[in-house]
């Protein structure tokens, strides 16, 4: 059950994240990009559910359903944003909850296997899901947000969380600290002429540092529950 779940959560953040381009992102309210989110959600799941085609039918229908709500009528707001992913999940256990005998789908999983799966959905989590969560957060102070490179902001949000994400799992945290003192330094001339982008630069930093904490240390902690061993057998 444990490695039938992890594939299906994968392959959930991989539909949502990586592989959901900035095109579906602005034309989600309409049917073709609609679509063609769902058809990789569902050869997705049809993938980590090795072919089983009912079940995976299920869990792409039922995305839809979710996502039709989020996009016509939910808030763009931060809680709408995690009741939204809290929903997706709480399909996936459901679906799996109801039909136990998907938990025999990888008699032949390893733990190695179980962990490589469980480091990419953290990886995903932390990285990419982050971003969209901070953007949220943030949205009331966009006024204020600091001029800059063209989508600079994004891709420093991206490399720091997987510098933490990576520093925690190789068990050295302590050189985030230093991964702080450095950004602190490139942004004290920001800091130091404008009060209201520096708390902005603050709010964003803390916020992105403490999604990427929590993501990686749950992470580290399913890990060492389950006895996943990260060498190849």
């Amino acid at each position: 059950m444990l490695t039938t779940a992890l594939a299906l959560f994968l392959a959930h953040l991989l539909a949502d994240y990586p592989l959901q381009n900035s095109w579906i992102i602005a034309n989600k309210k309409k049917p073709l990009a609609m679509a063609a989110h769902i058809g990789v959600v569902f050869l997705l799941t049809l993938l980590a559910l090795r072919g089983e085609v009912l079940p995976a039918v299920i869990i792409a229908v039922l995305h839809l359903g979710i996502d039709l709500i989020k996009t016509h009528f939910a808030p763009e707001t931060l809680w709408a944003y995690v009741t939204d992913q809290l929903a997706h999940m709480t399909t996936i256990v459901a679906v799996l909850w109801f039909w136990p005998t998907l938990g025999g789908l990888w008699p032949d999983a390893t733990p190695f296997a179980n962990y490589l799966l469980t480091i990419t959905a953290g990886l995903i989590l932390c990285v990419y899901a982050g971003g969209p969560a901070i953007g949220l957060l943030m949205k009331d102070f966009e006024d204020v947000q600091p001029q800059g490179l063209p989508q600079a902001g994004r891709m420093i949000g991206l490399l720091e969380r997987a510098l933490i994400f990576l520093m925690v799992l190789a068990g050295q945290p302590a050189g985030i600290g230093f991964l702080i003192a450095a950004k602190s330094v490139l942004r004290f001339d920001t800091a130091s002429k404008d009060q209201r982008a520096s708390e902005y630069v603050i709010i964003g930093t803390l916020a992105s540092f403490g999604w990427a904490l929590l993501i990686s240390f749950a992470t580290l902690s399913l890990i060492t529950f389950y006895g996943m061993d990260p060498t190849p057998s």
